[in-house]
């Protein structure tokens, strides 16, 4: 044989293998559409979760503590639960392969949030849950970039009144524990007399950036609807206040339970992740390059905070008296024992991505989660 023929003189090997790929292509082809036919293809957002056995270890990205156990959520749908922290056991009966980004509790009502714009609620502490709301990609939605948009950041103020917030500026509301979503547009007019004050630095200085009314001008979508920044995480702080932290420097913040908001800049252009509420108005925002700002008038004024790195700060959680816990890249991990200590730098052993973290009450230890799936860390 020579030029790679195949044996007794056929086409070359690879023209063979294209041959059985398009093959394969077409059957899978044939396949979807006979099941689209007879309805039984149904799309990843409202397809049920499958169990898998080491999904433990899968990509998990936040957690939250419902009255009786600890939730992890993640990608495909993944939902773990444990009431020991260390054992954990995936949910029973989970209606959706998407993604998911982040949970909430209030009590043992949970609700979960992630790609495909999808909601998901649990009224028994995560064993099974229902779908609440879900929104697909598909080309008749390519002009708006909400309309399927991720979610990325969910809350609510008790068992009724939510919020989820998401990419492309993204904003929706629930009043009826999450039976009915809707979309809180964030484009209107302003007129020319809604100028409002910029924000003090420490030393009484103006603020960079100052602060704009929360609402998009048609000036500001000027570049087109992709323009609008992302919103990453939604908080609440002890007066009852309520802190989204955006990304390209912007913030907003309520103080009237989410019925009217303003825009604030920080004092970083930069991608903020994540954000801590405390009591009172205080509030602490984590992201880019290492970098974490706090604030105790809710965004009037900010002080940065010493990190000792340049990674990407990803996910958070409070502890006593102002402390914190911190996690991001290469394994990074961060505490703050109180509100005026300043920040302890150590390394996971893994040194992968860590994207959420979970204090374990009354020890120093914590539950990571991140992709390498959940793991436990203890503070030296």
């Amino acid at each position: 044989m020579s030029g790679g023929a195949a044996p007794g003189g056929g086409r070359p090997f690879a023209s063979q293998r294209r041959a059985f790929l398009l093959a394969g292509v077409l059957m899978v082809a044939v396949a979807s559409a006979q099941a689209v036919r007879e309805g039984a293809w149904k799309d990843p957002a409202t397809a049920e979760a499958e169990r898998l056995p080491l999904v433990a270890r899968s990509l998990l990205l936040a957690g939250t503590q419902s009255a009786q156990r600890a939730v992890v959520v993640g990608e495909r749908g993944h939902v773990l639960l444990s009431e020991s922290r260390t054992d954990w056991r995936q949910a029973r009966l989970v209606p959706t392969r998407s993604t998911l980004t982040a949970v909430t509790a209030v009590g043992d009502k949970l609700w979960a949030v992630g790609h495909d714009q999808v909601i998901i609620h649990s009224s028994d502490g995560g064993e099974t849950w229902s779908l609440q709301h879900a929104s697909p990609w598909t080309p008749e939605k390519a002009d708006d970039p909400r309309a399927s948009a991720p979610l990325l950041s969910v809350l609510f103020l008790d068992e009724n009144r939510g919020f989820a917030v998401g990419a492309y500026g993204l904003l929706m509301r629930t009043e009826d524990g999450g039976r009915n979503w809707e979309r809180v547009d964030l484009v209107r007019e302003r007129s020319e007399d809604e100028a409002v004050p910029a924000p003090e630095s420490e030393d009484g200085e103006e603020a960079s950036g100052g602060v704009e009314d929360w609402l998009f001008s048609e000036e500001d979508l000027e570049l087109g609807e992709e323009e609008d920044p992302h919103l990453n995480a939604i908080v609440r702080t002890g007066d009852g206040s309520l802190f989204i932290a955006a990304e390209r420097g912007a913030a907003f913040r309520s103080t009237d339970g989410g019925e009217n908001w303003e825009r604030i800049s920080l004092p970083y252009e930069g991608s903020m992740f994540g954000a801590i509420g405390y009591q009172g108005r205080h509030v602490l925002v984590y992201g880019l390059r290492g970098h974490v700002f706090e604030s105790l008038d809710l965004g009037d004024t900010w002080r940065p905070l010493e990190t000792g790195t340049e990674l990407s700060i990803m996910g958070g959680a409070p502890l006593a008296d102002g402390g914190a816990v911190l996690v991001g890249a290469n394994g990074l991990i961060l505490t703050r024992s109180a509100g005026e200590a300043g920040f302890r730098k150590s390394v996971h052993p893994d040194g992968v991505i860590l994207s959420a973290v979970l204090p374990i009450q009354g020890t120093r230890q914590f539950v990571t989660l991140g992709e390498n799936g959940i793991s436990t860390y203890v503070v030296r």
